[in-house]
């Protein structure tokens, strides 16, 4: 190198960790007691329903976001108010997936995305599923039945069918991950 040459600067940045490193979050979870489950039906109108450690539906609800950056500003704001998760369940893909996946990797939070064809066999029988008109219809029953069964106030009006489904994904996660052992009698 001849002094006349610039010396040249790594082209990585230094002060960020590299992407091999485990995320900091990630090594201190929420301690089981504290564990909850968060289920999203995502759409313009986005479903939202919160699980508790003992896998008892404590909260669901509907949440229009507008445009992408309200969706942004909306899911960081969901997980800032959210009680510990451990989990996050979202139906649904495309680019508005990424954005709960992101937020999720950067909390330590798990993060599963499954379509109504992987949770439906779990809790509707096979004549509940023949099109999607009659599973809407089945989600809501059963979705207001959990909402029974976990002692919660029950909805004012018509349960809307994207907060019914997430409470379903909520459901089919909390007996995957453990919370429930199996579906309860309802």
């Amino acid at each position: 190198m001849s002094p006349r040459e610039p010396v040249r600067k790594p082209n990585k940045r230094v002060d960020k960790p590299p992407k091999d490193r485990p995320n900091p979050i990630r090594l201190n979870p929420p301690p089981h007691s504290q564990r909850h489950l968060l289920a999203v039906d995502m759409g313009l109108r986005t479903g939202l329903a919160l699980y508790g450690p003992d896998g008892r539906l404590q909260w669901y609800r509907s949440k229009h976001f507008a445009s992408r950056a309200e969706l942004r500003r909306g899911v960081t704001s969901i997980l800032r108010e959210a009680p510990p998760l451990a989990w996050i369940w979202l139906e649904g893909g495309g680019d508005i997936a990424e954005v709960w996946e992101k937020q999720a990797a950067h909390r330590g939070i798990d993060f599963r995305q499954i379509q109504a064809h992987d949770w439906r066999p779990t809790l509707l029988l096979p004549r509940q599923q023949r099109n999607g008109e009659i599973a809407k219809r089945e989600a809501d029953g059963l979705a207001r039945r959990v909402i029974v069964w976990s002692e919660i106030s029950k909805p004012k009006g018509d349960l809307r069918h994207d907060t019914a489904e997430a409470i379903l994904v909520g459901l089919h996660g909390a007996i995957s991950v453990g919370l429930l052992e199996r579906l309860p009698s309802m």
